[in-house]
């Protein structure tokens, strides 16, 4: 059976963290991988629907999350998780529970800065909160606590999409995960 794994890529909103995820999965399942994209705006809508934006319901939706996450890896699946996860207590708690089972576990820092994501503003919440129309846009005017020690981290404003895709692809590579 092929290891399983779990990559979570953390960084604030519009940081890239999907369209990573996405690129690396198109990659892995042309070379015959088992590949699943958990992307946080999908999981809010089908599996945490109802779940606001206080800390604690983040801390729940991370832990569902984490959850499903640990339970493909450990079935084999190769699973990325482009998720915001902005409290470093919640992302120790999904590793923690990843390593009381002996599933491999990655997290990935999705360092871009906040003056470059708002540029992106892919969702237009930038805009909004700028518009005073939103309010607890993480990294802005809600925490987002950087990890301390990520397995790798990324500046994608530095780089192209394929080479963040392939910054993964090789940490993967290193640990004998693909």
């Amino acid at each position: 059976m092929t290891t399983g794994a779990t990559v979570w890529l953390t960084g604030l909103p519009s940081a890239g963290k999907t369209t990573i995820a996405h690129e690396l999965a198109g990659r892995l399942r042309a070379g015959g991988r088992r590949v699943e994209v958990l992307d946080g705006d999908e999981i809010r809508e089908f599996i945490s629907a109802g779940l606001g934006f206080s800390r604690e319901d983040r801390h729940t939706n991370v832990q569902r999350i984490g959850f499903v996450a640990e339970l493909l890896s450990r079935n084999g699946v190769l699973t990325l998780v482009p998720v915001i996860a902005p409290y470093a207590d919640s992302r120790h708690a999904v590793r923690g529970r990843h390593e009381e089972n002996a599933t491999p576990y990655l997290e990935v820092h999705v360092a871009t800065p906040v003056e470059v994501c708002s540029v992106r503003d892919v969702k237009g919440l930038y805009a909004k909160q700028a518009a005073g129309e939103l309010s607890g846009l993480t990294g802005v005017d809600d925490p987002y606590e950087e990890p301390a020690s990520p397995e790798l981290r990324i500046e994608s404003q530095h780089q192209t999409v394929q080479e963040s895709a392939a910054a993964v692809s090789a940490l993967l590579s290193e640990r004998g995960l693909i």
